[in-house]
């Protein structure tokens, strides 16, 4: 694949919008780093954006909006968020709120979790690329997974040439550093990452913050062994099924399910990535429904994508209660990935 350059110009920001709406990826400049966009609401779009970073784990990623009024349609608004964004918005902020029940974000864009990241981005040419589209974008760093965040077209062409479609050349980013992460999902706001906006500036219109680590491991993506749980037990690597069993199938499946979830009958990672979290969720409602013991996953192939569901499955099939070490974690302070977060997004399901 041939990585379009394109100039920040009229003509750039329509081959943008064509590319966006079409599925594909566009990295694009914000006021902090270059964001890798795609559709949020597209799933194939979202998993495209794993796939590009070779991205180990399935984190949550940032939403960006053109105006807090969209961004409060997907993500639910407390006061506390109003006097923020009516500060900082268009701005280095990032907000993660309890999710709508309407939401259109994808499910993969947010981990699966009941939480949602939104942010309003300040750079002109984000503005112009955000106010063009009928929908947010996804946009963690236009990078590989763990190296450092890019600043200008060129970093994303070294980094992702040949991986995702288009770049629109902005110039240099002016923050250089990446948005400040604020949980407002519980009655105690929490400082998940320093960034753009200064903690004391946040907390002179909303109180103190608590601190990410405080109390111990963070209850977020990544730093609980079991996370993600559904309510029914999985049990992985299943050749055979059986009637008490819900199925999560990649490629031909075995008979006797007692219900039944197809990642990708072709068996093809980017779809199975794209369907996992919808998935889940279906087989576990289904199987409550239907009084079903357990989820029964077939194996998926360990290699580009397949690892990062395997990562996701296993999470979700670790006895409950079991905790790793916060040094294993997704840590908002000492993740590299930038404007995604690989940052510590809690959950705020018990």
């Amino acid at each position: 694949m041939l990585t379009e350059h394109l100039a920040p110009d009229a003509a750039g920001l329509a081959r943008a919008c064509a590319l966006l709406e079409a599925g594909a990826l566009v990295a694009f400049p914000t006021e902090t780093v270059y964001g890798l966009g795609g559709d949020a609401t597209n799933d194939r779009a979202v998993a495209a954006i794993f796939a590009a970073k070779g991205r180990p784990r399935f984190n949550p990623l940032i939403s960006h909006y053109y105006s807090a009024e969209a961004a409060f349609t997907d993500g639910r608004a407390d006061g506390r968020a109003e006097r923020l964004a009516a500060s900082f918005w268009p701005g280095p902020l990032t907000l993660v709120l309890p999710r709508r029940a309407g939401a259109r974000v994808a499910l993969l864009a947010g981990a699966g979790l009941e939480t949602l990241a939104v942010r309003v981005p300040a750079h002109p040419l984000a503005r112009a690329l955000l106010a063009a589209l009928p929908v947010p974008l996804a946009a963690p760093s236009a990078n590989r997974s763990g190296a450092v965040s890019p600043t200008t077209a060129a970093h994303v062409l070294t980094e992702l040439g040949g991986r995702i479609a288009a770049v629109i050349d902005g110039g240099p980013c002016a923050v250089g550093v990446e948005s400040t992460v604020v949980d407002l999902t519980g009655p105690a706001a929490r400082l998940l990452r320093p960034g753009g906006v200064p903690r004391e500036a946040i907390e002179a219109l909303i109180g103190p913050l608590a601190s990410a680590t405080a109390g111990g491991t963070v209850r977020a993506p990544g730093m609980l062994a079991s996370h993600y749980a559904p309510r029914l037990p999985l049990r992985l690597d299943a050749a055979h099924v059986g009637a008490h069993e819900a199925l999560l199938a990649f490629g031909p499946p075995p008979t006797g399910a007692g219900a039944q979830f197809q990642l990708s009958a072709a068996g093809d990672l980017a779809e199975a990535a794209a369907r996992l979290f919808a998935g889940l969720r279906w087989l576990d409602d289904e199987g409550a429904r239907r009084g079903l013991a357990a989820i029964a996953v077939m194996p998926v192939p360990d290699h580009g994508l397949g690892a990062a569901i395997n990562d996701r499955l296993a999470r979700a099939a670790a006895p409950r209660g079991f905790t790793e070490p916060a040094s294993g974690g997704h840590d908002a302070v000492h993740q590299a990935d930038a404007d995604s977060p690989a940052c510590a997004f809690p959950t705020p399901r018990g």
